[in-house]
């Protein structure tokens, strides 16, 4: 079982930057694909940026390609999302997931696929 607990979320002014961090326990997350996907009222969740163990890589949502980097950090068991330039449209609640390499790769870009989810945490940006 792995335990995913973000934080860093709050308000920020448009063109601003926030972080977002997760901490994974449980166990060690270094070999899983993790993501942030985001969620607004009414809509589904929403791929925002992952970093794949599997592939070696990273992938970014078209929408904030550019403007946040996504990272991993402090042992292996944190994951970062760097969010520059912000818009009022990035407002959301935004989840960290998490699932082990062995998950097909063609799927990991879907929130169906994650295991692990952490609580949420609420972006919101200001104009």
């Amino acid at each position: 079982q792995v335990l995913l607990i973000e934080s860093g979320g709050g308000v920020a002014q448009a063109v601003g930057s926030l972080s977002l961090s997760c901490s994974a326990s449980g166990r060690t997350i270094s070999c899983y694909n993790m993501c942030w996907f985001r969620q607004t009222p009414g809509q589904e969740r929403d791929l925002v940026a992952l970093t794949s163990w599997s592939l070696g890589r990273t992938y970014y949502g078209d929408s904030v390609q550019g403007r946040f980097t996504i990272s991993r950090g402090n042992g292996q068991n944190m994951v970062t999302l760097k969010m520059n330039s912000l818009k009022p449209e990035n407002t959301a609640v935004y989840y960290c997931a998490a699932v082990p390499p062995s998950r097909s790769v063609v799927l990991i870009r879907s929130a169906g696929a994650y295991d692990y989810w952490g609580q949420g945490t609420q972006v919101t940006v200001s104009s």
